[in-house]
């Protein structure tokens, strides 16, 4: 069984919230509509407390919710791919996917009346100093306020992210991605699994038609997809704005944030794709990443010139020694109609 880090929670008006010390990660949480309802829309990935599970790298072994990822990604052996440019598994800051703090512990701090706080220094030698977290629910309504601050050591340009994961209902389509015809999205520009069915490296408007593999086309904006498949779509030029209706349990999440801050969207549908241990076919989720990056294929490519940043969409940000990088976003659920 994997070791529990500490945990704190927090109960409001409407609802109860619980961070996780590793990560970072919001754990359950519930949110009571006005109707009295109870939902929970963040993911639990189903092996969090499986036997084996310490062999596991800190980001898997209680995967779950929502954390903020500095740098996002993580450098690989990626050979150059048409207008792609390659990189290697020699790591430009980090060896840790999605970075130090998505796989380590957090430290709680004391004296944050009406929310949960908690920071992580990172270590010596690495360009980013520290990362400060602040979870506030709203007290007027069924939503959660995020702040993060991120410390700077030294002058680098990283990718950064946010990982909001969802729980997907089990009906074919159910959940809908509300986001705008006008997106381009572009498909990973190689096999995200063996599983994978999205043609590679395409660019599309609007962004749900994707062309597959075999020649077909696929509308994404409802999931859970038909197929078993493991997918990444980058969402383009993202207003800073996105939802996304339950239409199975009747609720709506609405998620905000700084536009310039994270131009792009990750769409991960993780949809019983991946085979291998601990995934072994069951995991059903969406994440929804407001991102600075190419897609999570780590700093070395992300700073590069790449077909993303070539459009004029950023995908890495630039930091100076000594800075405080502070962002903020929001998280709210709402009522919705039942289909």
């Amino acid at each position: 069984m994997t070791r529990l880090g500490e945990t704190r929670s927090l109960v409001w008006a409407h609802g109860v919230v619980s961070v996780e010390s590793l990560g970072g990660m919001i754990g359950p949480t519930l949110f009571v509509l006005p109707d009295g309802r109870q939902v929970a829309p963040f993911q639990v990935a189903p092996w969090a407390n499986e036997v084996g599970g310490e062999a596991l790298p800190g980001i898997l072994k209680r995967l779950r919710g929502e954390w903020p990822c500095v740098p996002f990604g993580v450098d690989g052996d990626r050979p150059a791919r048409g207008d792609w440019p390659g990189s290697t598994a020699s790591p430009t800051v980090d060896t840790d996917p999605h970075g130090f703090s998505s796989n380590h512990e957090w430290q709680f701090e004391t004296g944050a009346d009406g929310s949960i706080a908690l920071s992580i220094a990172y270590p010596e030698g690495h360009p980013i100093k520290a990362l400060h977290r602040r979870v506030t629910p709203d007290p007027q309504t069924t939503a959660l306020d995020f702040e993060l601050v991120i410390e700077v050591r030294s002058d680098c340009t990283l990718p950064l992210g946010l990982h909001p994961s969802f729980r997907l209902p089990s009906k074919v389509g159910a959940m809908h991605i509300e986001v705008g015809d006008e997106i381009t999205g572009a498909t990973f520009p190689g096999p995200v699994d063996d599983s994978s069915i999205f043609a590679q490296g395409r660019f599309q408007t609007p962004w749900r038609e994707v062309a597959l593999k075999d020649g077909a086309r696929l509308d994404v904006s409802t999931v859970p997809l038909p197929q078993a498949t493991e997918e990444i779509l980058q969402l383009l030029d993202m207003p800073g704005t996105a939802s996304l209706w339950n239409s199975a349990e009747g609720y709506r999440v609405r998620l905000s944030w700084n536009k310039e801050h994270y131009p792009s969207a990750l769409l991960w549908m993780s949809n019983r794709g991946r085979q291998m241990a601990p995934w072994n076919g069951r995991h059903l989720a969406l994440g929804f990443e407001p991102i600075c990056s190419a897609f999570d294929l780590g700093p070395q490519i992300s700073v590069a010139d790449n077909p993303i940043s070539r459009r004029g969409t950023k995908t890495a940000r630039r930091f100076s020694a000594g800075e405080r990088f502070i962002t903020r976003y929001r998280i709210a659920v709402e009522a919705a109609d039942l289909v």
